[in-house]
């Protein structure tokens, strides 16, 4: 057999074994697998992504010049052409068809909003909370843990709430971007943090920071607005006429029915809580101000209900509702006033606010914003944060 034709034929395997480790890693770098997570890897991960047609093209070129010459061979060999090619397809489908983030957790076909008297959400689930003028909506985490982003428009204004289960935060970001309404995709994750793609120039966006970290974008962020992390009956007391998001029909048997998620029962690996402080996978209350980040242990607040401390040089002042899962935080009128809380109202020994920072005359409190996030989560993307 000439040098050449061995070369062809050899051809053929390198081929099939470069495409299918190209899909394999395509995926491989942006979902949860055994590493992946722990590893710089987003530079990589985009630059395969985005010329995935032409290494498709050019495997498959490798592929297709050394199929015939191989299929040619005597004896046996001629049947490991199709052999070859049958895994090679079943890789790719699996790769590119059931693993992908986007055909795993799907957008809803419809988001439907129901007022308190109609609503069919059970009140003691968690919700993301939105107060936009006059206008509050509340969105489960039953539901937008699943697809990941919900979008809807309150008050004229586009909204993306977006929730990442694998590290228990939530965000609502004003989809618009150089002062064009965006639409994006759920693309992956980076560091166990949902990565959102924009439609118009493919650039990958963090969603527990709304920036961009990948692509023309890279650098930007989109704006936040603030949202309140609650369960359905706090919220209501607070905004008894706000609109609350139905489960779609479509995917009914995909939400969680159980509430060990939202309670930290749950043990799942990536998903599921350690009881203990400061380890992975706790709970912490995130706060970002004036360019200082403090983590505050989800145990200690549970214990204190409230915390009075200071964060960037703002006193501030962290609650924790009677219902043991609803906080809030916003900003002390100096560092002496402290506060106790009474029922559910902050006091300060000379005025009560409730838990909007509202008092009956007066101006309110300002809101500092807050987060719920697994500890690893908070770390990652804020490495210089400070622990109470």
């Amino acid at each position: 057999m000439s040098p050449f034709l061995t070369g062809m034929k050899r051809l053929f395997y390198i081929g099939v074994f470069l495409l299918a480790a190209f899909e394999v890693a395509n995926v491989f770098f942006v979902m949860p697998m055994p590493g992946s997570q722990r590893i710089q890897s987003i530079d990589l991960a985009y630059l395969l992504y985005r010329f995935r047609w032409p290494l498709r093209v050019l495997f498959g070129a490798m592929i297709v010049a050394g199929a015939l010459p191989e299929w040619r061979s005597p004896g046996y060999r001629r049947y490991l052409v199709p052999l070859f090619l049958t895994v090679l397809a079943m890789i790719a489908y699996v790769m590119n068809f059931i693993l992908p983030a986007d055909k795993l957790f799907l957008a809803p076909q419809s988001v439907v909003m129901l007022p308190a008297e109609r609503n069919m959400v059970d009140t003691a689930r968690l919700v993301v909370g939105v107060k936009l003028g006059a206008e509050a909506r509340a969105y489960p985490l039953q539901f937008i843990g699943y697809h990941h982003q919900v979008r809807d428009t309150i008050e004229g204004r586009p909204v993306m709430v977006s929730f990442c289960t694998v590290c228990r935060t939530g965000r609502v970001w004003v989809p618009v971007v150089d002062g064009k309404t965006e639409s994006f995709r759920l693309v992956g994750m980076d560091h166990f943090n949902a990565m959102f793609e924009d439609k118009s120039t493919g650039s990958w966006w963090r969603q527990a920071t709304g920036e961009a970290i990948v692509g023309a974008q890279k650098g930007k962020t989109l704006p936040e607005l603030p949202s309140d992390q609650v369960t359905l009956a706090q919220w209501l007391r607070l905004h008894p006429k706000s609109l609350i998001m139905q489960a779609d029909p479509a995917f009914a048997t995909r939400y969680a029915n159980g509430f060990d998620y939202e309670n930290g029962a749950s043990r799942s690996l990536l998903t599921g809580t350690d009881t203990a402080s400061w380890h992975e996978k706790s709970w912490v209350v995130g706060i970002d101000e004036r360019g200082q980040n403090k983590a505050y242990d989800w145990n200690r607040l549970r214990r204190e209900t409230v915390i009075n401390d200071a964060v960037g040089g703002t006193p501030i002042v962290l609650v924790l509702a009677r219902d043991r899962a609803s906080f809030f935080a916003f900003e002390r009128p100096d560092s002496a006033t402290r506060f106790t809380l009474r029922g559910d109202s902050l006091v300060d020994g000379i005025f009560a606010y409730d838990l909007n920072g509202l008092r009956a005359k007066g101006p309110p409190l300002r809101r500092v914003g807050a987060s719920q996030e697994f500890w690893h989560s908070w770390q990652a993307f804020h490495p210089g944060s400070l622990k109470y």
